[in-house]
């Protein structure tokens, strides 16, 4: 277990830099979140070096699960790093295209691929999961007019069972993903597929992410290297060439601790699924929260304050449209929330319980409730760590709210703190530009003149 060094104080210190810079601003920026380059690096070089290479594993791609952070800029970034990406649609594929990512260091995940991308998937060269017996089927139709560079793998349900969290669970009975291998006759369909297809050449399973213990993730992954050596001992040494492992590492957010690693990982790997150590198989990750999350935080003005039933409430510009799982699922996603004064600096001193709240016009918009923190006033500044995934970068348009900027950070030796725009950030006034509604309407038909919908 590691702590990243001085992390609360990293972060006080970039925020009093964003307000001395103006990217805070309680009128004209009163929302906006940074994404730590040099903590990704880090997060990289961890993962890097947790995975052995030759001869245990002859090669190892990490892939980046682009769902968990798509902004172009932490993709490109990942892929200067080495990283490949995991996509799971046709919009995320463009995006890693975009970002720079070789079409051989992209592996394209979904449970619902449409011919049409399939044969772009195919033609460009990327790595394709099949996540059914239909969708092989599919795939061989394709193939059968336009051969293709791709590796090609089908997904395993291996039915090991759930975590904490079910709609993160994805080995379970009734999953969605993957062909189910422990129900009845799938595990013998599937052998005749390896034999009726020549190009199907890798295995892929991820038994689920946030609330699944490495265990449980371990044992998934012990099963599909059982069935590949099946497939082998049916087929013949090589005929898999590889086995994608999934990602899916959980993230603490409890408080700045590291855990687990990366390295915590491959120890549970090695004890359940020793044979994917053996030197026959090609690794793939796809790892995405464990990368991000602990790399980025927002930060957002405090507008009002007041009082109701008792309990203090701080109303800020953070909420369901940057919070959503947190929001809609609390007690699942539950976040940390740090004190600022208005300047950057923070607040300590005594605590009292209060609600944080967000903007959205509805009574569930709560980024924490009977929360202990140091009394928060109009034109103070909450921070919310642990956010680079799945959060800022995946925003819910609720009530029009706009997206917020969001800034690259790069630090110096002389601790001076550097800003790139990552993504803009939209001006509320301008949101109709994007839908039509800045331009009348016709009206309908029938209707009296100067009317329309």
């Amino acid at each position: 277990m590691t702590a990243v060094p001085h992390a609360a104080a990293r972060r006080e210190h970039v925020l009093k830099e964003a307000v001395r810079q103006g990217l805070l601003d309680p009128d004209q920026s009163p929302l906006a979140a940074f994404v730590d380059f040099d903590g990704v690096a880090a997060t990289v070089r961890a993962l890097h070096d947790a995975f052995p290479g030759a001869p245990e594993l002859p090669g190892v791609t990490h892939t980046f699960a682009a769902k968990a952070n798509c902004l172009g800029p932490v993709l490109r970034e990942l892929e200067h790093r080495g990283m490949g990406c995991e996509v799971a649609t046709a919009g995320e594929l463009a995006r890693a295209l975009a970002a720079g990512f070789p079409a051989g260091r992209i592996v394209f995940d979904s449970p619902a691929k449409t011919r049409a991308e399939l044969e772009r998937a195919l033609s460009l060269g990327v790595t394709v999961n099949a996540d059914s017996f239909q969708e092989l089927e599919r795939i061989a139709a394709l193939l059968a007019v336009r051969p293709s560079a791709s590796r090609i793998g089908v997904r395993l349900n291996c039915q090991v069972g759930g975590g904490s969290i079910a709609a993160m669970s994805t080995a379970t009975n009734t999953s969605k993903f993957g062909v189910p291998l422990a129900d009845p006759g799938n595990r013998e369909r599937l052998l005749r597929a390896f034999a009726a297809y020549p190009w199907l050449t890798w295995v892929h399973t991820h038994t689920g992410s946030q609330g699944c213990p490495l265990d449980l993730m371990a044992r998934g992954v012990a099963q599909a290297v059982e069935f590949a050596g099946q497939v082998t001992a049916a087929f013949g040494e090589s005929r898999v060439e590889g086995i994608d492992i999934g990602g899916g590492l959980p993230v603490n957010f409890a408080d700045d601790e590291v855990t687990p690693t990366f390295a915590d990982y491959v120890g549970q790997l090695r004890a359940h699924a020793p044979e994917l150590f053996a030197g026959r198989y090609r690794v793939v990750t796809e790892f995405g929260r464990s990368v991000l999350a602990k790399n980025g935080f927002m930060a957002a003005y405090v507008e009002y304050t007041k009082s109701a039933g008792g309990r203090p409430i701080a109303v800020t510009h953070a909420g369901a449209q940057v919070a959503t799982r947190t929001v809609f699922s609390p007690d699942a996603w539950p976040l940390r929330i740090e004190a600022y004064g208005p300047h950057g600096t923070a607040k300590g001193g005594r605590t009292v319980r209060q609600d944080i709240a967000g903007p959205a016009c509805f009574a569930g918009d709560l980024l924490a409730r009977d929360r202990a923190l140091p009394p928060l006033a109009p034109g103070d500044l909450v921070v919310v760590p642990d956010t680079g995934a799945y959060y800022f970068s995946t925003p819910f348009h609720y009530n029009s709210l706009p997206e917020p900027a969001v800034h690259g950070v790069r630090t110096d030796a002389a601790g001076r703190v550097e800003f790139t725009l990552v993504r803009a950030a939209q001006d509320p006034w301008l949101l109709t530009d994007r839908d039509g509604v800045g331009e009348p309407l016709p009206a309908p038909a029938g209707a009296p003149a100067g009317r329309a919908r």
